[in-house]
C-alpha cells in the first residue's frame, strides 16, 4: 500500500497519496480549483492555465495544479509539509490575468449562445475574473465545422482546451479531431474535413466548456433553467446507463448523462442521447382497425374495445416481443398475457436460452470488472454497435 504524504492548502493539513496531482489533493481538502482543459478521465494537457496555485518555497511564480503532483513537492527547510495556497494575491492576479486572455477572442454571443446558463467560461469568469478588458483590437473568427448531423459548431467560440480532441481520441477510440496550427492561428478541426463516424459524438458536446460544440438537434429549442431534471435509467441497451431526461411541458427536450463508475462513468451513446427525437417525430399517433383488408383510423376507445375483445374469444393468447422494444413494454406484455392465462415470447432469432434457467445465460461480473480483466472473449457480438460504452470500457482495458 502507498504511504500517505502530509501537504498543508490553505493551512489546513491532509494526508493523500503522493501520486495524486495538486487539483485532486485539493479537492480531497474540500477546496475548489477552477479549470476548462482538466477532466479526470482524460490525459492531462496542462494548456488552459486557469488551475494555477501557489507553492510555497517553490519557484516565484503560480504552478499548474492539474500538472504537479504531490511527490514533486519539497518539504520546508526544516522537514516541515510543503504547503500551497489556492487563494493567496498571486493566485488571484494570475486567475483574472488567464481569464482575460481567455476572453481577448471570446465572441460576446450569450444571448443567443445554447451553452448560456450552464457554461464553465461564464460562471468562471463571474467567480474569477475582472469586470473590464483591456483589449481593443478586433476579435478573432474561425470558420465553423460540419462534423455531422449530431454535433453543431462554433469554433470562433474555442478556447483551444482540447478536451473534445482527447475524448474522441482516448475514449472513443477514433482520432478524427486534432488542433492545428500555432499561436492564434491554432484551431480544432478534423482531418480532411471529415465528418464524425464515432457512435459516442455527443459527449464531447457535454466536454466542451464553451459553445463551442452543441447538440444540433437542441439548438434553440430550450434553456437549462426552464427544464425538468428527472433522473433516470437508460432502455436503449442492456448497459442501463444512468442518465438525467430534460422536459419542458409534456415534451422531452434532451437525455444527459449522469455520474456511474460501476456502469456508464459519465459517458452515454448517440443512440441515448439522441433518441428523444422519435419521440415526437413520424410516430403513429392514433390508432387503426383493419376492416376488409384495410386500415381505417378509429379512436382509442373503439381500438381497445376490439382488442380487448379479441383477446377475451382467444382459446391460448400468445405475446411476441421484438427486439426493438423496451423493457417496460416487454414486461408489461408479460403480465397481460400472464394474467389471460397465455404466454409470452421474445427469441424471435430462434436462440435457445433456457427459460428457467438464468444462471445459465447470466454471468456474476460486474461491468467495471472489464477494467481489470485480463481476457475478455466476444461470442457472436458486436459491442461497437449493440453497446459503445461498453465498447468504449472493453477498449480501455485493453489499452492498458
Amino acid at each position: 500500500m502507498t504511504e500517505l504524504r502530509k501537504i498543508v492548502i490553505d493551512g489546513r493539513e491532509i494526508e493523500v497519496d503522493p501520486s495524486m496531482t495538486l487539483i485532486q489533493a485539493c479537492e480531497e481538502a474540500g477546496i475548489e480549483i477552477p479549470r476548462f482543459c482538466y477532466h479526470e478521465r482524460l490525459s492531462i494537457a496542462g494548456n488552459c492555465r486557469m488551475c494555477l496555485v501557489e507553492v510555497v518555497g517553490g519557484p516565484p511564480k503560480p504552478a499548474a495544479s492539474c500538472a504537479m503532483q504531490v511527490r514533486d513537492l519539497r518539504p520546508g527547510p526544516e522537514g516541515q509539509p510543503p504547503q500551497v495556497r489556492t487563494n493567496s494575491p498571486m493566485v488571484k492576479k494570475a486567475r483574472e490575468g488567464v481569464m482575460e486572455f481567455l476572453l481577448i477572442n471570446h465572441p460576446l454571443d450569450c444571448p443567443i449562445c445554447d451553452q448560456g446558463g450552464e457554461c464553465d467560461l461564464q460562471d468562471q469568469a463571474m467567480a474569477y475574473g475582472v469586470d473590464f478588458s483591456r483589449y481593443r483590437e478586433p476579435k478573432r473568427a474561425v470558420e465553423d465545422l460540419d462534423l455531422g448531423p449530431l454535433v453543431e459548431t462554433h469554433m470562433t467560440r474555442c478556447i483551444s482546451c482540447t478536451r473534445c480532441v482527447r475524448f474522441i481520441t482516448e475514449v472513443a477510440g477514433m482520432p478524427e479531431l486534432g488542433q492545428t496550427g500555432r499561436g492564434e492561428d491554432a484551431e480544432i478541426t478534423s482531418y480532411l474535413g471529415q465528418t464524425l463516424d464515432s457512435e459516442m459524438q455527443g459527449n464531447i458536446i457535454d466536454l466542451c466548456p464553451v459553445g463551442a460544440l452543441v447538440s444540433k438537434p437542441y439548438a434553440f429549442t430550450a434553456r437549462p433553467w426552464e427544464l425538468t431534471k428527472t433522473e433516470t435509467i437508460d432502455v436503449m441497451d442492456a448497459m442501463c446507463a444512468s442518465i438525467r431526461v430534460d422536459t419542458k411541458g409534456r415534451e422531452v427536450m434532451r437525455m444527459l448523462p449522469r455520474n456511474h463508475d460501476g456502469v456508464n462513468e459519465e459517458w452515454i451513446s448517440d443512440k441515448t442521447r439522441f433518441v428523444w427525437d422519435g419521440l415526437r417525430r413520424q410516430r403513429l399517433d392514433r390508432p387503426y382497425i383493419r376492416e376488409n383488408g384495410k386500415l381505417r383510423p378509429a379512436g382509442w376507445d373503439e381500438a381497445l374495445k376490439l382488442a380487448g375483445d379479441k383477446l377475451k374469444g382467444a382459446r391460448r393468447p400468445a405475446g411476441l416481443v421484438g427486439d426493438l422494444a423496451p423493457v417496460e413494454a416487454a414486461f408489461a406484455l408479460r403480465q397481460l398475457m400472464q394474467a389471460l392465462g397465455g404466454v409470452a415470447e421474445c427469441r424471435v432469432d430462434g436462440a435457445k436460452l433456457p427459460a428457467g434457467n438464468r444462471a445459465g445465460y447470466a454471468g456474476t461480473a460486474a461491468i467495471e470488472d472489464i477494467d481489470a480483466a485480463r481476457r475478455i472473449l466476444l461470442i457472436g457480438t458486436d459491442p461497437r454497435g449493440e453497446a459503445p460504452v461498453l465498447n468504449a470500457r472493453i477498449r480501455k482495458a485493453w489499452t492498458r
